[in-house]
């Protein structure tokens, strides 16, 4: 896996995963357009359900800024494909069970849970230029608000 993109205005090394739809994710497919990767800890939850939502219910502005949205998690395509159904999203996911993607962009932490302590993704979303460039980065993300942030700032960019 190359190395990660070190600071804004840093190029993002080309990487590819496979996404629902039977496809295939690649970066430089995507030259030419703005692209957000959201990375969250799992399918079916209830904070990246919220997140995924507001996604796609802002999908059709994130359009219109020329903008192409995928989250991002270690759930599997079946686990992905339903979710993906059950909140009829207009976009794709991408599995990263082997965390090749996460320890590209750097997400995977030592978090609490329940008393607990587990590794696994910090919700974190990235945006990626026309050029392939990343620009903006957010990380320990909380729900409230952050989807409409992002529009925002891309709207702006």
């Amino acid at each position: 896996m190359a190395e990660s993109p070190s600071a804004l205005n840093a190029s993002v090394p080309e990487f590819s995963a496979p996404m629902t739809g039977d496809k295939t994710f690649t970066l430089s497919d995507y030259r030419g357009k703005t692209v957000v990767l959201y990375f969250y800890p799992k399918d079916n939850t209830p904070g990246c359900t919220t997140e995924s939502m507001r996604f796609r219910d802002l999908h059709p502005q994130f359009q219109a800024a020329k903008t192409e949205i995928f989250g991002i998690s270690r759930d599997s395509l079946r686990s992905h494909e339903n979710f993906k159904a059950k909140l009829e999203m207009p976009f794709e996911l991408i599995s990263d069970p082997d965390e090749a993607v996460c320890s590209l962009f750097k997400v995977m932490k030592q978090k609490m849970m329940y008393g607990k302590q587990v590794r696994g993704i910090e919700r974190s979303t990235f945006v990626i230029d026309a050029n392939g460039k990343l620009v903006k980065e957010w990380r320990g993300v909380r729900v409230p608000e952050h989807v409409d942030e992002v529009l925002e700032y891309v709207k702006h960019a």
